[in-house]
């Protein structure tokens, strides 16, 4: 089950006691990977302090992707990338649950099932090579629409290595301007939208980014400028030209 567990000295991550009863009722083992800049997730002995410190080693098991090394996925017909690097404890894993905080990226604009299987899964070094479009010395000089598509390709090696044994659910609460891995990050912008479920993560980005731009809170206005200025309608656009999901979808609601 994929988590971002949050930057230690953040606060709108979703918290252990949300993620507990979704963790237990697949019987799965918490999983994350480490961050690409210095700060406080970026060695794995640091991330696993962050783990612990947060409160999800006692909630269920947790194991850090990228322990044992890295594994090459190919992208193929990627359209920045021909290569994802990823933890090779997800050669362990036969099935995923990725559940994902939606809310907004200081580079992608905006941050949910997608960046969750993409810049999320990749250790450090995967994850500048996705930030600078398979150049790692362009982390942050990268063009935002070249970045997007590049998480797009990433997200295409997960979707091939678990091919239909993946879910996603995206939770759409305390949502900031910044990321989780922000470790002063502004407040909530908008209060609690609902909690979004689909096999499809494009279907499912695309909802979430419909409901923000349809929701009465005037304190959308500064989420959409970021997803605008940052070119986020290209990674759904991108993931829907690679044949691994689609934007459009039917909203069901359970009551």
């Amino acid at each position: 089950m994929k988590i971002c567990s949050g930057e230690p000295g953040g606060n709108h991550f979703l918290k252990p006691d949300l993620v507990k009863p979704l963790v237990d009722a697949v019987e799965g083992t918490l999983v994350e990977s480490a961050a690409a800049y210095r700060g406080r997730r970026h060695r794995t002995e640091d991330r696993w302090k962050a783990f612990e410190q947060h409160g999800f080693t006692e909630i269920a098991p947790c194991d850090i992707l990228h322990a044992d090394g890295e594994l090459e996925l190919p992208v193929p017909n990627g359209k920045q990338s021909t290569v994802n690097y990823v933890g090779a404890n997800l050669k362990k894993d036969e099935s995923a649950l990725v559940l994902s905080h939606f809310k907004w990226h200081m580079l992608g604009g905006f941050g949910g099932a997608l960046k969750n299987i993409s810049i999320g899964i990749a250790p450090s070094h995967g994850k500048t090579v996705v930030h600078g479009a398979g150049d790692a010395s362009k982390m942050w000089t990268c063009p935002s629409p070249l970045f997007q598509e590049s998480t797009a390709d990433a997200s295409l090696s997960i979707m091939n290595f678990f091919k239909n044994k993946i879910a996603f659910v995206n939770a759409m609460k305390d949502l900031s301007v910044d990321c989780d891995s922000n470790i002063r990050p502004k407040a909530p912008e908008t209060s609690h939208i609902g909690v979004l479920a689909s096999v499809d993560p494009v279907a499912l980005d695309q909802a979430c980014v419909d409901l923000i731009y349809a929701s009465d809170e005037p304190g959308k206005a500064g989420l959409i400028e970021r997803m605008e200025s940052r070119s986020s309608a290209r990674l759904l656009e991108a993931a829907e030209e690679l044949g691994f999901g689609s934007r459009k979808y039917r909203l069901v609601e359970i009551a």
